[in-house]
């Protein structure tokens, strides 16, 4: 069967069945195209909500890796889950981990515990933290991501907005979801049941069981390539509190995420374009969060019901957002 050819005004070049194609429609293009049945969407940053939203509508599955997807915007996504007949299913190990606790369980859990690395500057005290280079901050410990991803796991921000995502995913309340520090990233959630049961999803840092999952879902596939697990070679895992003074970013998201409405659209905002700072050396480590922090503060937060009032808090905490990196 020839490739699925685009059909966009962006189209700039043909060989073959190949079809190359740009412009902001290619990615709704994609997710909507009626040969699709699902879609994985691990596109960076507040650029992959349109996709999500289009393909929920058209009924398709979403193996969500696009996490601002639901941050910005998780209750319209739920409302094109529910119109459309499509479904998300999440790709980040945390919350497929807490996926694969609940499937078949008969009840809701009561409470969720996802786990984080810490980041490169776990052990750091916080006036180090802050003048680390972007160097240091990309040398995550356990994982290799992205710039930006990886930027988010050394400032926290990356789990704030993972307990935001959790909030919808798995309707719990913000008092029900808490992190804690697991430095050899083996234990990627724990699930607590309303009879005091505890299970937990382990496996060596990789993300190719949380995306086969999300593909095949509620099933599993053999997959004979998957590096199975061995507790000796999993070696002492050890746990630790999230240390709330080192990493601002980290509450300033959770703030923001009870806050609900549009804050955690204009959260998801001003780190994007903090980080962005930060890699291109505009500005310090230690300003990310505090950039966050004059936005969140000086903006005022309205019900999340249109996309246009989810896109109007994005373009308006990314102009303070660029004020702030600028003076």
């Amino acid at each position: 069967m020839a490739a699925w050819r685009p059909r966009l005004s962006g189209l700039v070049h043909a060989n073959g069945d190949t079809t190359f194609a740009s412009g902001p429609g290619v990615l709704v293009d994609a997710a909507t195209h009626p040969d699709v049945d699902i879609v994985v969407n691990a596109v960076v940053g507040a650029a992959g909500l349109d996709a999500t939203l289009a393909a929920l509508r058209a009924g398709k599955r979403v193996a969500l890796a696009n996490k601002e997807s639901l941050v910005m915007a998780g209750a319209l996504v739920a409302e094109a889950a529910r119109s459309g007949g499509g479904e998300v299913v999440p790709i980040d190990s945390e919350h497929s981990a807490v996926l694969q606790c609940v499937a078949n369980q008969g009840c809701a859990p009561s409470r969720v515990v996802l786990t984080a690395s810490g980041g490169p500057f776990r052990t750091w005290e916080s006036d180090r933290i802050a003048k680390a280079t972007v160097a240091e901050a990309l040398q995550h410990p356990t994982w290799r991501m992205g710039s930006k991803i990886t930027v988010d796991s050394a400032t926290l921000a990356n789990k704030a907005l993972e307990v935001i995502e959790a909030h919808h995913l798995f309707a719990l309340g913000y008092d029900a979801i808490e992190v804690v520090v697991h430095p050899q990233s083996i234990v990627h959630a724990f699930v607590e049941f309303p009879d005091g049961s505890v299970l937990a999803q382990l496996g060596f840092p990789s993300m190719e069981l949380p995306i086969l999952y999300a593909l095949s879902h509620p099933k599993r596939l053999s997959d004979d390539g998957q590096r199975r697990f061995d507790p000796l070679s999993a070696g002492p895992l050890t746990f630790e509190p999230l240390r709330h003074d080192a990493f601002p970013a980290f509450m300033l998201g959770v703030a923001a995420g009870r806050a609900g409405g549009t804050m955690p659209a204009a959260f998801n905002a001003a780190n994007e374009v903090a980080v962005g700072a930060f890699l291109a050396g505009q500005i310090t480590f230690g300003r990310i969060a505090s950039t966050i922090d004059d936005v969140l503060t000086g903006i005022s937060s309205t019900a999340a019901v249109t996309i246009d009032s989810v896109r109007a808090m994005d373009a308006e905490a990314r102009r303070r957002a660029t004020a702030a990196v600028s003076q």
